[in-house]
């Protein structure tokens, strides 16, 4: 059977035999359905149905829908092309009844098509059934396998129970309800049982049946529905496939003339190549030419699906929403084009005419308006061509300073910078999803936390009508590159960063960021990039920031570093004139600030972490990015869950067991050949390094370990690769204590932690912390909000350990528990033990003077709502002029209330933004009007935090 054969067989089947109303399939784009990028489900334009909101003529219905997965809770973008299954645009046959049939007459249908019209082997067939929910009391649906049995003669290993893969929700309220799936299984000796539910390509889901007969409520209970439903869903393609005796989706006729198309665009023929798995496996794909052209096939007959029918539909690609979604999708297709298949020229439009060719007697809006998709295609392809082949090359001189920092030993694995990924992104408009593609093509990845602070960076210039300042002072392009090399001005030397220490220079060249200039005069007060022919100066770098310091001549000229990174092979100080001139020749003084050492500290002992680490939770854990500069250490690795404390104990003690050790730091350049051999080494496996790598040791000599690499006791000792500055004994790190640990994203963990001097401070707030839980169990009851408020001010006065904080939270939690069976039993809300007139009284004798009024920011232990708005009037009518910030903590939840006078809000300061400030530290938020604004908290630990934002927030619009 054709496809065509077999859509039209599944719609007469619902419509002729049993009653069916055929309902022609909703736009893929949902313009009614904010909640929705694109429609992703048949059952999405029957949600009123279900909802109760909306009766219909029929209470049978029967489709094939378009649908689009390419964003949001269902996206299958980064798997097309490798996956044999998977699509941003398919098809979804469906049939649904409406309080009509339920599960018997659902499911004697599904048997009667698959078995008597299709004529599947009933022995390849197997289905899944709801395993049950103890504790929403749902039942194991049996009711379901029953019927399976009785229906179809399945016998038990036939059926399978699954939990909430088998329990269908419209979201996290609303009509829902167990489903069966059926599964067809492709094994050569029907074996396949085992594999249902898995990736395994032979045993396929090709139909769900949901059986709505739930409604979840918002306390997440559930009630049985008055009426019953049936929504089914299946996979056009796959059923296609099953039918068609097909190895893929990708090999059923609908896709042949794409096939046709591409090899005339293109000269070369799908071979139906595919990988091992959906995952990038660059090594595979780099040997195997026809298996990257045949990824590259498929992405572009996916893609062009995907667009014709989104832009046919209403899309159109941009820069927001589904809209740029639809772009994404479009450049990732002309990107595989150009680097795979050699399309330099537009080419994908050319294909929208084989999708109408294709689909449109299924689909008749396709042949309605085919020339305005042709040119919208057309208009994109054109915009993105001219610029994506310098995007391009500029990836790959990423690669290339991605690679040498890795094979300088300053990065784990090769990580594309956030920097470069966003230069990607805003001046050659590659998403960063595209480049993040390209990255894993190569076996790399990309510094996404890095990129995203710079896209807000952006994002706030943008909102402030600002200009970029100092753009472009950090980089070199190619004309400037090539202007230093001809005037034959050397490539920097910066050996001497490793000793840091005062050294004279040459200087060689002044970079403004857009030209190079002979002269800083002493009026000059831009920013400028300083090239010396020499420095002592660390460059930015493999995480570790770059250094800050001073450029000085002899006749009193002086230039304050704040910044050095590299550009090519030279070294830009980046900077601000202070003092006198500055002269292309000038010899000056270079010196490095003394930050530099707390850098090391945190630098050397992000090293023990990361063998720390490995050791406490095991080899599984590799380095996925790091930061260290002078105030903190912060180390990304890849491990599946949160650290228990346990666990950041065992590490803080391992790292402060090699502090008191006082291990001898080593840096010496050996051939890697003999550096990969040494037992316990952090290298990346499979990575290409350069015939020499600097290996830093901390504990044991470089030359003992090249002497003998295979000795089991330098796992004891924290090797790496790295090209960065380090201390020269790890005693100098003085402690080390994690002060925080959190998901980066998924399999990623991020720990940031203090040494030195900053770690003293933390200890030193530890104790403070640990002294005030310990005043606990002997405080009275009715006082436990004001050691509540002192425990959150400490918590957010300064940085805490982990541990500590963890600690503190909990005892939080449970005072504040105690506090409300103590208001319970006494019969006294809070706001008994609130004078309000007095409170207001002491906060105006406090608060910071504004001219003639005040400024009061200030917590309220045991207030509620309706005592702060009280306080908040008293002071109003104390001071004539007045910003007021208040808030509170109790039963869990965080309340503020801010009010500004007239006079303030023409300097800037609205109430409604101000509270909201306030509200977003503490995990909420809220708003209103300027004078007058309140909202609400889920995080008391964060209140003190919170209001110290408030503070800064009145300070950054002048009020004090």
């Amino acid at each position: 059977m054709t496809s065509a054969e077999i859509r039209k067989q599944y719609i007469e089947f619902f419509v002729q035999k049993h009653g069916h109303t055929f309902v022609p399939s909703s736009p893929v784009v949902p313009h009614d359905d904010p909640t929705l990028l694109f429609t992703n489900a048949g059952m999405n334009q029957f949600k009123p149905i279900f909802l109760g909101q909306e009766k219909r003529a029929y209470t049978r219905a029967a489709n094939t829908q378009k649908c689009i997965r390419a964003g949001g809770k269902h996206n299958d973008l980064d798997d097309v092309g490798r996956s044999r299954r998977h699509h941003t645009f398919f098809e979804m046959l469906g049939n649904w009844s409406f309080g009509d049939y339920f599960k018997q007459g659902a499911i004697e249908m599904v048997w009667e098509l698959l078995t008597q019209v299709w004529k599947l082997d009933p022995e390849r067939l197997h289905v899944s059934c709801f395993e049950g929910d103890e504790k929403n009391g749902v039942p194991r649906d049996t009711e379901a396998a029953n019927i399976w049995k009785k229906v179809a003669n399945l016998p038990d290993d036939h059926i399978h129970y699954f939990g909430k893969d088998n329990f269908w929700e419209m979201g996290d309220t609303g009509p829902c309800g167990p489903c069966t799936e059926i599964y067809y299984d492709r094994t050569p000796d029907k074996s396949g049982g085992k594999y249902v539910n898995s990736e395994d390509p032979r045993v396929m889901e090709i139909w769900n049946n949901v059986f709505i007969q739930y409604n979840r409520n918002a306390d997440r209970s559930l009630t049985v529905l008055p009426a019953q439903h049936v929504d089914t869903g299946m996979g056009f393609e796959r059923i296609c496939q099953v039918l068609q005796d097909k190895g893929s989706n990708y090999e059923i006729d609908l896709w042949d003339p794409f096939w046709a198309k591409l090899k005339e665009l293109s000269g070369h023929t799908y071979s139906g190549k595919f990988p091992k798995t959906n995952a990038a496996d660059p090594v595979a794909e780099a040997a195997d030419e026809g298996l990257r052209k045949d990824i590259a096939f498929r992405v572009i007959a996916d893609h062009v699906r995907c667009l014709t029918f989104a832009i046919t539909d209403g899309a159109t690609p941009g820069n927001e929403g589904r809209n740029y979604v639809l772009r994404r999708i479009l450049r990732r297709a002309v990107r595989f084009g150009r680097q795979q298949l050699g399309l330099r020229d537009p080419f994908l439009h050319t294909l929208v005419p084989v999708v109408v060719e294709s689909m449109g007697e299924a689909f008749p809006e396709l042949k309605k308006n085919s020339g305005h998709v042709v040119g919208l295609i057309r208009d994109e392809e054109e915009s993105f061509g001219r610029t994506i082949d310098r995007g391009i090359a500029l990836f790959d001189e990423a690669v290339d300073r991605a690679t040498s920092r890795m094979k300088q030993g300053a990065a784990e694995s090769i990580q594309i910078s956030g920097e470069d990924a966003f230069k990607l992104h805003d001046t050659y408009g590659f998403p960063v999803d595209l480049t993040r593609i390209m990255a894993e093509e190569r076996g790399f990845t990309i510094d996404v936390p890095e990129y995203e602070r710079l896209m807000e960076e952006a994002r706030e210039k943008a909102r402030a009508g600002g200009k970029e300042g100092d753009t472009g002072l950090g980089t070199l392009p190619p004309d400037a590159l090539a202007k230093l090399e001809s005037q034959n001005i050397t490539a920097t030397d910066d050996q001497p960063k490793y000793a840091g220490q005062p050294m004279t220079a040459k200087v060689v060249a002044i970079w403004d960021g857009s030209s190079f200039t002979d002269h800083i005069a002493a009026d000059a007060g831009d920013s400028f990039a300083v090239m010396l022919d020499r420095t002592p100066f660390y460059a930015e770098m493999g995480g570790q920031v770059g250094d800050v310091g001073a450029l000085q001549t002899s006749r009193g000229g002086e230039f304050a570093v704040g910044g050095t990174k590299s550009a090519g092979r030279y070294v830009l100080h980046l900077g601000q004139r202070t003092h006198g001139d500055l002269k292309v020749g000038d010899t000056v003084t270079a010196t490095v600030d003394g930050l530099r050492d707390r850098t090391q500290q945190n630098h050397t002992t992000t090293h023990l972490a990361n063998w720390a680490l490995r050791e406490v939770l095991g080899d599984g854990v590799q380095q996925k990015g790091s930061l260290v500069d002078p105030e903190k250490l912060r180390f990304d690795f890849s491990h599946s869950k949160a650290l228990a404390d346990d666990e950041i104990a065992k590490v803080e003690q391992l790292v402060n067991r090699s502090i008191t050790e006082q291990l001898p730091v080593y840096a010496e350049t050996a051939p890697q050949e003999q550096a990969l051999k040494i037992n316990g080494l952090r290298a990346v496996f499979g990575e290409k390094y350069p015939p020499l790598v600097r290996v830093v040791s901390i504990g044991a000599p470089v030359k003992e370990l090249l002497a003998d690499p295979g000795n089991v006791k330098w796992r004891q000792f924290s090797i790496e690769f790295c090209g960065g500055t380090h201390l020269e004994s790890s005693e100098q790190a003085e402690t080390f204590v994690v002060t925080a640990e959190e998901s980066v994203s998924k399999g990623i963990r991020r720990i940031v932690a203090h040494t030195g001097a900053a770690a003293k401070e933390v200890l030193a707030a530890n104790h403070a912390v640990e002294k005030l839980i310990s005043a606990a169990p002997g405080t009275p009851d009715a006082e436990l909000p004001m050691l509540i408020a002192e425990i959150q001010k400490s918590l957010a006065r300064s940085p805490v350990g982990l541990r500590m904080k963890r600690k503190a939270q909990g005892t939080v939690a449970e005072l504040q528990s105690r506090f409300k069976a103590f208001e319970k039993s006494s019969k006294q809300s809070s706001a008994s033990a609130v004078n309000v007139s007095g409170v207001a009284g002491e906060l105006l004798a406090s608060a910071t003077a504004i001219g003639a009024g005040k400024l009061v920011v200030a917590e309220v232990p045991g207030a509620g709502n309706d005592q702060l708005l009280g306080i908040v009037d008293s002071i109003k009518k104390q001071s004539p002029t007045y910003a007021v910030l208040v808030g509170s903590a109790a039963d869990g939840k965080v309340n503020f209330v801010a009010a500004v006078s007239d006079d303030l809000i023409a300097k800037g300061l609205k109430a409604g933004d101000w509270v909201r400030e306030a509200a977003k530290i503490t995990g909420g938020g809220g708003g209103g009007r300027p004078q007058m604004a309140q909202a609400g908290g889920k995080d008391p630990a964060k209140l003190g935090e919170a209001l110290e934002k408030a503070k800064a927030f009145a300070v950054k619009h002048g009020l004090v």
